[in-house]
């Protein structure tokens, strides 16, 4: 897959991702907020509650198992260390989830990835 064909995947992902989360009754807060340490895909707030989502795409169902490592929820980590403070300024919970895409099936949330923050 050629570089531009990824960013397009992953922006309509992105895209999905936010409509689901929005289903659910989440405000997005930011869409693909880039720090010197990392980026994270969205950032959404339901009550007192902001999670910092990754998001993947994969054409295979299959793939999605492997799509996200240790190491890429470590740079989303770093990440959020930053973002912490502008998004989460009155004492709300934070935390980092992961929602799956993939063609002709709902996505998969996976909730609060990391405990490492």
């Amino acid at each position: 897959m050629n570089r531009k064909h990824a960013e397009q995947q992953g922006r309509r992902a992105e895209s999905i991702a936010a409509g689901w989360l929005r289903l659910h009754g989440w405000r997005i807060l930011a869409q693909r907020v880039r720090t010197p340490r990392g980026e994270v895909d969205l950032i959404a707030k339901r009550g007192a509650l902001v999670a910092f989502v990754e998001v993947k795409a994969r054409t295979k169902i299959e793939d999605l198992e492997r799509a996200v490592d240790h190491h890429r929820l470590k740079r989303v980590a770093a990440a959020v260390e930053i973002l912490y403070p502008e998004y989460c300024q009155n004492g709300e919970d934070a935390r980092i989830d992961v929602i799956l895409v993939a063609p002709r099936r709902l996505p998969t949330h996976l909730t609060n990835v990391w405990h490492g923050f």
